[in-house]
């Protein structure tokens, strides 16, 4: 009910703003009914626009009003200081009103535009250079393509913001596009991968479209880098190279791989484990059966187990780059594979 009372107040004001246009002499034109009719359709055009973004964020409401307390300032200056050049022209009034819409609107463009890069506080508000509360994940090409990052979304485990560069999304694109078949099967799945996240309502997924002048000429990785320091967040990638980049720059990294690596299952020197020999190992005498996260143990004595379900004793475990490796010994068949 407020907001219906505010439009109509709204609407009443731009029609005693179009009457004064056509009453008083200061303002009396030679087409006075289409001023008032000029202001009119403004008015409606401001309501609509209102009407249709019922959701709007306060960071930009907020914007918007310090921008035109200063663009209100700026035009009474501008128009003190053009007094002498104006004070004999008949078209004054309308001059300075002009100049204040005109200012208005750069300031609100301007606060806009760099409310992300600077920090400064009016009340109940905070325009800031760092993201406030979580720090924000910047997205490279290899964790979308690679498609867990939408599976741990998808666990409520994550609550910062996802960045998805523009740059990064013209490189995914330029993959789907590519004349390889399996590149293009790539690009197009991390493309799934992106829609999956811009439609989980759990997760604030955004594109990020500005470039900053120290990333002009810079290949993607460092792009990546940079950003990350400028929005003070984190490098998400599974890429190794990236990861060593990003590290050299003091820039956080979230490794997937060593996510993946962390939440495997910890086996002791001396555990029973049952696991099923898919093949020989390299070793004589080894072989070799996987868990189903994926984890390689290599089994002492099941050279002769291959195609079976053996219970065997965890002798050590063996972290690498690669991921985790345990080493057991055959101790029986558990049940026939």
């Amino acid at each position: 009910m407020a907001l219906i009372i505010l439009r109509c107040v709204f609407l009443m004001v731009a029609a005693g703003l179009g009457t004064l246009f056509i009453t008083d002499k200061h303002f009396l034109s030679n087409y006075p009914w289409a001023d008032f009719i000029g202001v009119m359709v403004i008015a409606a055009f401001a309501l609509t626009i209102d009407i249709a973004m019922p959701r709007k964020r306060l960071d930009i409401i907020s914007a918007v009003y310090f921008g035109i307390l200063v663009g209100l300032f700026l035009t009474y200056v501008i128009g003190v200081a053009l007094t002498p050049l104006l004070q004999a022209n008949p078209y004054r009034e309308k001059i300075q009103l002009v100049l204040g819409m005109i200012v208005c609107y750069s300031c609100i463009s301007l606060l806009m535009q760099t409310k992300d890069d600077f920090r400064f506080i009016i009340p109940y508000i905070e325009f800031a250079k760092e993201v406030k509360g979580l720090k924000p994940y910047i997205l490279d090409t290899s964790v979308v393509i690679d498609g867990r990052i939408a599976d741990l979304v998808e666990t409520s485990i994550l609550d910062n913001p996802l960045i998805m560069p523009r740059f990064v999304l013209a490189e995914l694109q330029a993959i789907a596009d590519s004349g390889d078949k399996m590149r293009r099967s790539r690009g197009r799945r991390g493309l799934d991968i992106l829609q999956r996240l811009r439609s989980n309502k759990g997760v604030e997924l955004k594109i990020y479209d500005r470039d900053h002048p120290d990333m002009a000429d810079q290949p993607v990785d460092m792009k990546l880098v940079l950003l990350a320091k400028a929005l003070e967040g984190k490098v998400v990638t599974g890429d190794y190279n990236l990861n060593k980049v990003a590290r050299l720059h003091n820039v956080p990294v979230v490794n997937l791989n060593d996510v993946a690596n962390s939440l495997k299952p910890v086996f002791l020197p001396g555990e029973k484990v049952e696991v099923k020999i898919v093949k020989v190992g390299e070793e004589p005498g080894q072989g070799v059966g996987y868990l189903d996260d994926g984890t390689m143990i290599v089994v002492e004595g099941g050279r002769d187990h291959v195609g079976q379900l053996v219970l065997l004793t965890v002798t050590s475990v063996l972290q690498t780059s690669a991921g985790r490796m345990i080493f057991g010994r055959y101790e029986q068949v558990a049940r026939p594979g």
